[in-house]
């Protein structure tokens, strides 16, 4: 039986996130070993397949054609590209790989012809295959599940409060929206948020309410540490104490008991004590590889040693979920539809953002 509790408030949340440390952690690690072999941890790999260029304005991202990164983009990778990382992460311990585009929204077309051809290839390969791709329709995640998709992440990024001041190119709803088409499909969903934009306490539990009040809660949750990039708006951005990060996944895993939660972006900021501590706490994934999609990553190596140290096996893949099967193209039942939706654009302007836009001009 589900122990998922759909009606959390964000009071109810801030309790949990405020106890005194000792008593959260046991908490957290109680409800963990419930629910979860407590020394088995999911690896992922994420990769991206389509870098930089990005049209939106997210305050947080340094592949947003609007700011000057020094980002390398680079357009959509070929198949067997994609069949080779994927192979290499394979034998390094990953089970699952996440693909990431940097596009605003799925649009039908090749480009998403040659997508669904890496997820068939990926699932091919005994792997979970997530990808991230911006919004998407029901069908487009109907398409992406007869390819074998085993997991899609669109992440809320923080509360519907703050994401005003951290976004203006897109609505919270339209997150959400593509969350409820996803679950339209057998496609599992994966969707966390960032701590460290400079948000309240109080965004930190309304994210979680917006996450753990879904039926069924998410799969995967991420628990990203903003990684502040030269550029960006939000570069100025003080790092984010790992009590703050201890707290944040604690609070997860309570109130999202069943639910993975990923120790994503962030890590190469986190001793391995701290890194131990979020594991105790109730994370239950990593991303591996020296990249998450631009931002630094600990080497598979070094966390193939902590792996080693604190007692910690990768999780094989499809433990949760069994594996999809995968359609062929020539046998799928959801055709290209050459969709054109419309994706909100709420209209405001957030000044932070402004300013780094008026400051790339200046440095181009």
């Amino acid at each position: 039986m589900s122990e998922q509790k759909h009606d959390w408030t964000k009071q109810e949340i801030l309790e949990i996130y405020n106890k005194p440390l000792m008593e959260l952690l046991y908490e957290a690690a109680t409800v963990h070993r419930k629910f979860h072999d407590p020394n088995t941890v999911q690896v992922s790999t994420l990769l991206s397949i389509k870098t930089g260029g990005c049209p939106e304005d997210c305050g947080y991202c340094p592949q947003a054609a609007r700011y000057h990164t020094d980002i390398e983009g680079n357009d959509l990778m070929q198949v067997s590209h994609v069949k080779a990382q994927a192979l290499r992460a394979k034998a390094s311990g990953s089970s699952r790989v996440c693909m990431g585009a940097a596009w605003r929204n799925v649009k039908d077309g090749p480009e998403f012809d040659q997508v669904l051809e890496m997820v068939r290839t990926i699932n091919k390969l005994d792997m979970e295959v997530c990808c991230t791709l911006g919004m998407l329709t029901e069908n487009q995640a109907q398409r992406l599940a007869e390819a074998g998709l085993y997991a899609y992440n669109h992440n809320l990024d923080t509360s519907e409060d703050y994401y005003k001041d951290v976004i203006s190119t897109r609505a919270f709803e339209d997150r959400l929206d593509t969350i409820d088409n996803v679950r339209k499909s057998n496609v599992t969903v994966c969707s966390g948020g960032i701590i460290g934009m400079g948000e309240a306490i109080e965004d930190r539990a309304g994210m979680l309410v917006a996450l753990a009040t879904l039926n069924p809660q998410p799969e995967s949750v991420p628990i990203n540490a903003l990684v502040a990039v030269e550029g960006t708006p939000m570069e100025d951005m003080e790092p984010i104490s790992i009590w703050e990060m201890v707290r944040m996944v604690a609070t997860t895993r309570i109130v999202m008991p069943e639910t993975q939660v990923r120790l994503s972006a962030g890590r190469t900021q986190m001793s391995r004590e701290g890194q131990a501590m979020c594991f105790f706490a109730g994370a239950n994934s990593i991303f591996a590889g020296d990249k998450l999609l631009t931002t630094p990553n600990p080497d598979v190596n070094e966390d193939m040693e902590m792996f080693k140290l604190l007692g910690l096996n990768p999780q094989k893949p499809f433990t949760k979920v069994s594996q999809p099967k995968t359609v062929e193209a020539s046998e799928s039942q959801f055709k290209d539809l050459g969709e054109k939706p419309k994706w909100t654009r709420p209209g405001h302007s957030i000044a932070r953002n402004e300013e780094a836009k008026a400051k790339s001009k200046l440095v181009e």
